[in-house]
């Protein structure tokens, strides 16, 4: 199981009560007539999102949004790109595309637990180091973590600036903290609301 994510903020002066609609409304027409190879997503609004970068100095406060489409092949990346600018769903991707004032993204690979997004309402973000990589630091992480609720994901591309893993859980497990984790990886929890779950 893959899942392409997408963090974004709204532009300066957008309405959030109709970016939010907008965001929901893509989602739903994603699940009214899926592309071939998807598997569901989940909309949230997620405010800890620091690989954003800060919001413009004098703009309105805005949370930002995490987007989770799960896909169950390499090739179905491709097939929801066609068909998010295809003629069933470009009018609602538009939509969020023309009011998003800054957005990055990464594809993550399931690894262990349960693989569903919306059942953990918690995010812990691990980042390393640049160059650093530490060969048992993914048993490490799913240490303590409930695995019918909880479940661990690894970056696998980078489309931006994006954490090297995610652990999705009802609580943070003793795995992902800060104490635990090798000199120079830090995470980041980051508490969700739903705003779309299909």
């Amino acid at each position: 199981m893959l899942a392409y994510i997408a963090w974004h903020r709204p532009a300066d002066g957008v309405d959030r009560d109709a970016y939010e609609r907008a965001v929901a409304h893509f989602h739903s027409s994603l699940a009214h007539t899926p592309p071939s190879g998807f598997a569901g997503s989940v909309a949230f609004r997620a405010p800890e999102l620091p690989w954003l970068g800060p919001p413009h100095p004098e703009a309105q406060p805005q949370p930002g949004y995490e987007d989770w489409y799960l896909l169950d092949s390499w090739s179905a990346i491709g097939v929801l790109e066609e068909a998010s600018v295809s003629h069933g769903h470009v009018r609602a991707h538009d939509a969020v595309a023309s009011t998003t004032g800054v957005s990055t993204g990464a594809i993550y690979r399931f690894s262990e637990g349960n693989a569903s997004p919306g059942e953990g309402r918690l995010a812990v973000w691990v980042t390393r180091p640049p160059g650093e990589e530490h060969p048992s630091i993914e048993a490490l992480l799913g240490d303590g973590m409930d695995p019918s609720t909880a479940g661990l994901w690894r970056r696998c591309i980078g489309l931006g600036p994006a954490p090297e893993y995610c652990l999705l859980a009802t609580e943070p497990s003793a795995g992902v903290a800060d104490s635990r984790l090798p000199a120079g990886w830090s995470s980041t929890v980051s508490a969700r609301e739903v705003l779309w779950n299909g």
